[in-house]
């Protein structure tokens, strides 16, 4: 197999679909890797280190793209990126299509096999190639939260876990997943005052005991979403729903009931976010301002720590591109039902359910057009 590694052209993208190690491991059953220069230099994985490895490293995307039958990114294609895919290409990244009408009608045109990371299944029901991305988001919206939280950048001037004498802020954590989770974790050892959502009994039952009296659990509902939300000084919402648009779960009229200088970040924003006021926003740019409150909505977070999280990220997908290089794709797939749940885009049509609804498209069963 012939594996090409771009350089990430996303606004302050500097995470690399493989690392050097990884490509050692591809290399060493007889594939061949072509990594873009400069790919991984930002996070102190040097040329060098990639033709140490067994890469061979090319001058720029377009001949990475041209060398290679696969292509292992992090972040979706852009444009540029789209245009050079062809029928004869496997893709395995993050795609989130859902809220991408565009990068979807692209995607189908190509003709290329189009796999997502974010919908890759376990025997669990799990997600786990986009775990490790919601464990590094959910801890930074803490850490994007706390500091949108000072009056400098527009925030209400208070410090998340307060001082002897002064009350912490208060944190509404809307999803108890692995955002969420990660979310709490992060803002109890601030030592905030955390409240979280979720319509999911058990995992409310295993976060109360994780932390006792130290959280407020509760049921979602209407009622106790709207209030958590306006009382709340930093919400974040962690909702998921698998290959589908998130929901809008908090509304514009939540967003202008909450205090001046309230903080909302909206982790759900690669699936077109949770709050009907929340827009992709990026690294340079990464809040702006409705009603009085401050939005941090930057569509790929864990950027910014791109080290940690390309190392965690390839952890849980080279399993997945050793299967697919040493099988071939097709193979691959029909092998293995939970890469199969990860299939989106194959032979110009879309091959899972949610992400068909989400851009309307017609559905077609991924099994059937494999012969599984």
């Amino acid at each position: 197999m012939k594996i090409g590694v771009p350089r990430e052209v996303k606004n302050h993208e500097y995470r690399v679909g493989m690392t050097p190690a990884a490509v050692r491991e591809l290399t060493s059953h007889n594939h061949e890797v072509f990594v873009e220069t400069g790919a991984g230099a930002a996070i102190g994985f040097s040329d060098g280190l990639y033709r140490d490895a067994g890469a061979q490293i090319l001058e720029d995307g377009p001949a990475v793209f041209a060398a290679a039958s696969m292509i292992v990114k992090v972040k979706e294609p852009q444009a540029d990126e789209r245009a050079l895919l062809t029928a004869d290409h496997t893709l395995f990244t993050y795609l989130h299509l859902a809220p991408d009408k565009a990068q979807t009608d692209d995607l189908m045109r190509s003709g290329a096999t189009c796999i997502a990371y974010e919908t890759v299944t376990d025997s669990h029901g799990r997600l786990p190639l986009l775990a490790p991305m919601s464990e590094v988001a959910g801890r930074m919206s803490i850490q994007a939260g706390a500091h949108c939280l000072e009056k400098n950048l527009g925030g209400r001037g208070i410090l998340l876990g307060g001082v002897p004498g002064v009350a912490p802020a208060r944190v509404t954590v809307i999803g108890g997943g692995t955002v969420g989770q990660n979310a709490v974790a992060m803002a109890i050892g601030l030592g905030a005052q955390v409240t979280v959502l979720d319509r999911n009994m058990d995992v409310l039952r295993e976060l109360d005991h994780l932390y006792g009296n130290r959280i407020s659990t509760l049921f979602s509902t209407a009622e106790t979403l709207e209030h958590s939300v306006i009382e709340a000084d930093l919400v974040i919402g962690g909702v998921l729903i698998p290959g589908a648009s998130a929901p809008k779960l908090v509304t514009r009229d939540m967003v202008s009931r909450m205090a001046e200088g309230s903080v909302i970040v909206d982790v759900a924003i690669d699936q077109g976010g949770c709050t009907e006021t929340s827009k992709p926003t990026t690294h340079d740019a990464p809040t702006y301002v409705v009603d009085g409150v401050v939005h941090y909505c930057v569509a790929n977070m864990p950027g910014a720590v791109a080290r940690t999280s390309t190392l965690a990220l390839n952890n849980v997908t080279l399993p997945f591109i050793a299967a697919l290089a040493n099988r071939g794709p097709e193979q691959a797939l029909r092998e293995d039902v939970h890469l199969l749940h990860g299939l989106n885009v194959y032979q110009g049509k879309i091959t899972h359910g949610e992400v068909a609804q989400a851009t309307g498209h017609t559905f077609a069963d991924p099994a059937s057009l494999l012969g599984t």
